[in-house]
C-alpha cells in the first residue's frame, strides 16, 4: 500500500512536469523538482532533530507514570468499563493494562510510541479469540478505537509547529480535542451498532454520561466566546495541561518511591530507539510530497476541487488542507509530509495550516492500522473493523474543519 502511495507520488510529478515542460513551454520545472527535493531532505532532518526529543522526553515521563502504578490505576478504573465493552476478556486480563497504556500514549500524541503497546495488546486480544484468521468483538473494538485516534494532548503537531516557528504551538489544543472526540465518538457508536453492544448498560452509562455532559458544557461555554478569545483559552490550557501532567507524574512516582531520574532515563531510551527508525520514512514522504508540489500536480489538484467548492459556493479556504486529510488513511508519515509543506507554504499558523495540524491530530492511519494490527496476528477478515474505522475518520476530517471555522475562522 505505501509502495504504491509513494511510487504514485513520482508517478503523477512526472507526468505533471512533463506536460508543464512539452506543453507549457515551463523549462525549469525540472530544477525546481531536484531542488525540492533535496530542500525537503534537509527539512527532513531538521524536524527529527526536535522528534528525538520530544519522544524521548515524553516516553520517559510515559515511563514514570507506568512505574508509579498510574497506568495500573487508568487499567482498573477502565476494567468495568471494558467488562462490558469487550465482554470476551476476562477481568484483570493484561490485554487490559496493555489497552490502556495504548489509549494513553495515542492520548499524549504519541503515534508511533503507541504503535508497539498496540501490538502487544493485539497478540493478547488474540490469544482469546477462537479464530486464528477472524478478527473478534474484541480486537475489532480495539482497532476502531484506536484509529479513531482520541488525543488529549497532542504533543507531536504542537512539536511541528514549534519547528516551523510557530509562536504559540499549542493554538490548537482545544480545536484538536474537540475534534477527535468527534471522531471516537462515531467510532465508538458504529462499533457499538454492529456488535450490539449495550451501551444502555448503568455501568456503560456511568462512565459514558459525564463525560458526554462535560464535553457539552465546556462546548456551550466555548459558544460564550469570541474567537480571539477562543484561541487564547485554547493557547492557556495547552500549555497548563502540558505542564500538569509533567508535575503529575512527577509527584506521584516521588510519592510511590519511584526514582523518578532512573525511571525517565528507561524510558527516554526507548523513545530515542523509537525515533531514530522514523528518518527514513520522513525523508521518502517529504521528498514525495516536496516533488508533487513543486511539479504543479498537488496545486492542480487542489485548483479543481476549489472550483467545486466555489460552485456550491462554500468558503475555499480548507482546500489546502485536503491533502493531508486525503492521504491520512493509508500512512503517517505521507500525511505528516503534508502537513510541514502545508505549514511551509501557507504559513504556520495560517487558516489552512490550522486545519491541517487539526486533522494530523483527530484522524489516524486507517489502512495502516488494518495492516499492521492485524497483519501482526494473521487476521485475513476484518469483518466491519474498515468501515467503522473510515467513518470514524471522516467524522474527525469533518469535525476538524468545523471546529476550526468556529475557533479560527
Amino acid at each position: 500500500m505505501l509502495n504504491g502511495l509513494w511510487l504514485g507520488f513520482f508517478i503523477v510529478a512526472a507526468v505533471s512536469a512533463l506536460a508543464q515542460w512539452l506543453i507549457g513551454g515551463n523549462t525549469g520545472i525540472f530544477a525546481a523538482m531536484v531542488e525540492s527535493i533535496f530542500a525537503m531532505a534537509k527539512l527532513s532532518v531538521e524536524v527529527m532533530v526536535l522528534l528525538f526529543g520530544t519522544l524521548t522526553l515524553w516516553l520517559g515521563f510515559l515511563r514514570i507514570a507506568e512505574k508509579a502504578g498510574i497506568v495500573e490505576w487508568l487499567a482498573k478504573a477502565l476494567g468495568p468499563l471494558f467488562l462490558r465493552l469487550m465482554p470476551e476478556v476476562p477481568p484483570g486480563h493484561p490485554a487490559i493494562g496493555l489497552i490502556t497504556l495504548n489509549f494513553a500514549a495515542n492520548g499524549l500524541g504519541l503515534d508511533n510510541a503507541a504503535t508497539p503497546i498496540g501490538l502487544k495488546a493485539m497478540r493478547a486480544l488474540q490469544d482469546l479469540n477462537p479464530s486464528d484468521t477472524i478478527a473478534s468483538n474484541a480486537q475489532i473494538l480495539f482497532l476502531v478505537l484506536n484509529a479513531s485516534s482520541l488525543t488529549l494532548l497532542p504533543v507531536t503537531i504542537f512539536m511541528y509547529r514549534a519547528q516551523q516557528g510557530a509562536p504559540d504551538p499549542t493554538l490548537v489544543f482545544l480545536p484538536i480535542l474537540l475534534a477527535t472526540s468527534c471522531s471516537t465518538l462515531v467510532g465508538l457508536l458504529s462499533v457499538a451498532f454492529m456488535q450490539r453492544l449495550r451501551l444502555w448498560d448503568p455501568v456503560v452509562l456511568a462512565y459514558l454520561i459525564p463525560g458526554a455532559l462535560a464535553l457539552g458544557a465546556f462546548m456551550a461555554l466555548l459558544a460564550t466566546l469570541s474567537a480571539t478569545a477562543l484561541a487564547s483559552l485554547s493557547s492557556i490550557l495547552g500549555n497548563l495541561t502540558l505542564f500538569g501532567l509533567i508535575m503529575l507524574f512527577l509527584v506521584i512516582g516521588a510519592l510511590r518511591k519511584v526514582k523518578v531520574y532512573e525511571a525517565f532515563i528507561e524510558g527516554a531510551k526507548e523513545g530515542f530507539d523509537v525515533a531514530k527508525n522514523l528518518l527514513p520514512y520522513l525523508v521518502a514522504m517529504l521528498c514525495a510530497v516536496g516533488v508533487l508540489r513543486a511539479s504543479g500536480a498537488l496545486d492542480f489538484g487542489l485548483d479543481g476541487i476549489r472550483h467545486l467548492v466555489e460552485w456550491a459556493g462554500w468558503d475555499t479556504r480548507f482546500v489546502d488542507a485536503l491533502p493531508t486529510a486525503m492521504v491520512k488513511p493509508f500512512s503517517g508519515s505521507a500525511a505528516r509530509a503534508m502537513l510541514i509543506e502545508t505549514m511551509k507554504t501557507s504559513g504556520v499558523d495560517s487558516f489552512p495550516a490550522l486545519v491541517a495540524a487539526t486533522v494530523q491530530g483527530s484522524t489516524e492511519t486507517t489502512f495502516y492500522v488494518l495492516a499492521v494490527y492485524f497483519g501482526a496476528v494473521g487476521i485475513q477478515r476484518a469483518r466491519h473493523a474498515v468501515g467503522c474505522a473510515l467513518l470514524a475518520e471522516l467524522a474527525g476530517v469533518l469535525g476538524a474543519i468545523g471546529v476550526c471555522y468556529w475557533f479560527f475562522g
